[in-house]
């Protein structure tokens, strides 16, 4: 392929030694057809150029990239709805690529992500992409539904200023597969993600299980150095501080966004706090703090509004590891942090999504406060994600907002308890009302109905444009909103 000068191939994982990995080969599919490729996700590490026959070949066949080692299955634990499993690993995927972001890329971001002159560590990690020795009688796919689903949901997480991984590439690969919980055979495809990283509170786990104190010391030094390099070296407090911190301020976006992981197990939490491997995930479609996304969570474990809690369980998990090279006093003052922390977090994700600018601490949590009681009360009427589209940007938005389609829910003491609050903070960047995404009566969603639509037309007659037309949608409303970049 023709090497871009933004292409900086930076393989720090294969440092760690084969205690954290294991080579492996891509599986070998009867075809390759491509149906998503992100080239503005390609364009922050130099990838844009390549042609579509070279993307193929690269995320679909999996060719070396120019300075990659070969693709690697990371090893790892992790509680699955809370019940310990030494079993398991990557078992449909494998890291195939890291590399550094460009420096225009880089400056992009928000300041509050820390200076990096180098431009941050990022991986092109697979699923579905065939059997690795954790596979465990698995067949290593990956539906197309499944992949469609995840380009959706990160792309609207991304839109919505969640902190997250972004699906990179999309290929169907030709397979029938069998599987007991969709209709079936169903359609193949093998995804590629771009992520900060892939190292999972299981990573710490699976070295704890073992009793290898070397391998969490390496593993806190590797982590430090790479993703948080403000902690000091052999600072194991300090790096669980920093991940706490990154971890309350994914949950509140989560929180503010609707949004629903559906499966909060502690491989499916990583050390820089994105959203990634998120499987039966929704949005919600008004408020309701049990609401579930996964058809097998039947106590509410994961829960829209548990998971906080359950993202603060599986920091305890990771604290736990961490004793093998650290006193249990700092790591439980780094796990206190992680309530108040939280809070803070929830009430700037809020105002973001209002498009307000702070108050104060007081008037910020009054605002947090009476948006949920508005929402609390509208029930099922009220949908989440139009309530922040009729008000983003507060006073400046009344009378879009009251004469719009939702205007008849707009009223009565807990609105004008809510109107107050939001009236009580100025407009940020006022001009982003200008775009047109705020002339439309609706927002941009992705509930279920919609989502199973956007696959009935894929799975019945191949017909793509619905998924286009949302994803120019998302696009659209991603420059409307203008929230930092995050993942």
């Amino acid at each position: 392929m023709p090497v871009s000068p933004a292409y900086r191939p930076d393989p720090r994982f294969p440092d760690l030694g084969g205690d954290f990995s294991d080579p492996v080969d891509s599986a070998v599919f009867p075809q390759t057809t491509l149906r998503f490729r992100n080239d503005r996700a390609a364009a922050e590490v130099g990838l844009e150029g390549l042609t579509d026959a070279e993307w193929v070949a690269h995320f679909g066949r999996f060719e070396l990239l120019p300075g990659q080692p070969g693709p690697l299955a990371m090893r790892y634990h992790g509680h699955q709805f809370r019940s310990y499993n030494a079993d398991i690993g990557d078992g449909r995927g494998f890291l195939a690529a890291q590399l550094r972001e460009c420096p225009q890329a880089a400056s992009a971001r928000s300041a509050s992500d820390g200076p990096n002159n180098d431009g941050r560590l990022l991986d092109l990690g697979t699923k579905g992409s065939g059997t690795t020795p954790w596979s465990r009688g698995g067949d290593g796919r990956l539906t197309l539904k499944g992949g469609m689903r995840e380009v959706l949901a990160a792309t609207l997480l991304e839109t919505l200023g969640v902190p997250t991984s972004r699906a990179f590439s999309l290929i169907e690969t030709g397979e029938a597969l069998q599987r007991g919980d969709e209709p079936s055979p169903t359609r193949s495809a093998v995804l590629v993600r771009l992520s900060h990283s892939h190292v999972r509170f299981g990573t710490f786990q699976r070295a704890a299980w073992l009793g290898r104190a070397d391998m969490i010391e390496t593993l806190v030094e590797h982590v430090r150095s790479l993703y948080h390099p403000e902690v000091a070296a052999g600072d194991a407090p300090g790096l669980l501080r920093a991940v706490v911190a990154a971890s309350a301020r994914l949950s509140a976006r989560w929180i503010a966004a609707g949004f629903v992981h559906g499966v909060l197990n502690t491989d499916n939490l990583n050390v820089t706090g994105e959203s990634f491997d998120y499987g039966p995930w929704r949005f919600l479609p008004h408020y309701e703090p049990g609401f579930t996304a996964a058809y097998f969570d039947q106590f509410g474990l994961y829960a829209f509004a548990r998971q906080p809690e359950a993202v603060f369980w599986n920091l305890t998990q990771l604290a736990g590891c961490l004793k093998l090279v650290a006193d249990a006093g700092p790591l439980t003052e780094a796990l206190n942090g992680f309530g108040p922390a939280y809070i803070r977090e929830l009430r700037v994700a809020f105002l973001m999504r209002l498009g307000v600018l702070s108050a104060g601490e007081a008037a910020d949590q009054q605002l947090l406060d009476a948006t949920l009681a508005l929402l609390r009360e509208g029930g099922e009427a009220l949908r989440w994600e139009p309530l922040f589209f009729d008000w983003f940007g507060g006073f400046a938005s009344s009378a879009r907002a009251l004469q719009g389609p939702r205007a008849g829910l707009y009223q009565g003491a807990t609105f004008e308890a809510f109107r107050a609050a939001l009236f009580a903070h100025e407009t940020d960047r006022p001009e982003r009302l200008e775009h047109p995404v705020f002339a439309r009566p609706e927002p941009e969603e992705m509930l279920i109905d919609e989502v199973e639509a956007i696959w009935q037309a894929i799975d019945t007659v191949d017909d793509w444009t619905p998924f286009t037309t949302k994803l120019a949608g998302l696009e659209g409303a991603r420059l409307a909103y203008g929230f930092a970049h995050q993942a």
